[in-house]
């Protein structure tokens, strides 16, 4: 970094020197150089470009926190399904369970949380039983493999998810955009003519327009998890109801380890 500012500081030295050395004798240079839209024009080249590069890079986040989602939602249903395949019926209940249970810790904990890039502790209950689960059930089940393989891919796109609820465009690049749109802004009600300037008007307000909402759907894009364009739990919400009904029509009564929204129950409450 400091490399950067003292070479760009010395190039705007040098270049000065260099203008007033070779141009001292030019009785032109008064008054003919560059005009104001020549020397904002690289400015507005440079907004538009890195608008470009952090729009990329939030719609990137968002697809890639949306594929986390739906591809955590599948294994944790297949998951579920696999229990099915367990012939003890308490292992079978226990895994049905637990799904059920971090299905709803996720939806009702940790999708709050991550609208301000924090996790919630209360689906890794769940996911600390399920492995307890699998010890219990031992490597000799022919579905113990399956469990496994689902509930290791489960745990991979849960961090994927988690990951990408955090911004993806550092505080400060973002500023830095801010800046430049008030500058890019500015620059352009310099150019505009003093008189029969409606067009001109009319034409700034919709630039200014369109680069606002593109920053602004930047903010937005970049946290996946919150804004109005955010990744819903309608998949994990779907797992759940599912994973639910299975439970119950396997235990007809049988009572689930949590409440409603995935915290757990305390025994004898």
């Amino acid at each position: 970094m400091f490399v950067t500012i003292v070479v760009a500081v010395v190039a705007l030295i040098l270049g000065l020197i260099a203008h007033h050395f070779l141009r001292r004798h030019d009785s032109e240079a008064d008054d003919v150089g560059l005009s104001v839209k020549d020397l904002i024009s690289p400015v507005q080249t440079l907004t538009v470009l890195i608008l470009a590069f952090v729009l990329a890079t939030a719609a990137g986040s968002y697809n890639r926190a949306e594929e986390a989602v739906h591809t955590e939602a599948n294994a944790a249903d297949h998951l579920a399904e696999t229990a099915e395949f367990l012939p003890d019926a308490a292992q079978r209940r226990r895994v049905q369970a637990d799904v059920v249970c971090y299905a709803r810790a996720v939806h009702h904990y940790e999708w709050p949380a991550m609208t301000d890039g924090h996790r919630s502790p209360v689906p890794s209950v769940w996911t600390a039983d399920l492995r307890s689960a699998f010890k219990d059930i031992g490597t000799d089940q022919g579905a113990f493999g399956m469990l496994v393989g689902a509930d290791d891919t489960r745990a991979k796109a849960r961090q994927a998810r988690l990951t990408e609820s955090t911004a993806a465009v550092p505080a400060a690049i973002y500023w830095f955009m801010l800046v430049l749109l008030s500058i890019t802004v500015i620059s352009l009600c310099l150019c505009i003519p003093r008189r029969h300037n409606q067009p001109q008007l009319a034409t700034l307000a919709m630039v200014t327009a369109l680069l606002t909402a593109t920053l602004l759907l930047v903010h937005d894009a970049e946290r996946p998890f919150g804004g109005a364009i955010s990744v819903g739990p309608t998949a994990i919400t779907n797992v759940e109801q599912q994973a639910t009904r299975d439970f119950h029509a396997d235990a007809p009564g049988a009572a689930l380890p949590c409440d409603d929204r995935g915290a757990k129950v305390k025994s004898g409450a």
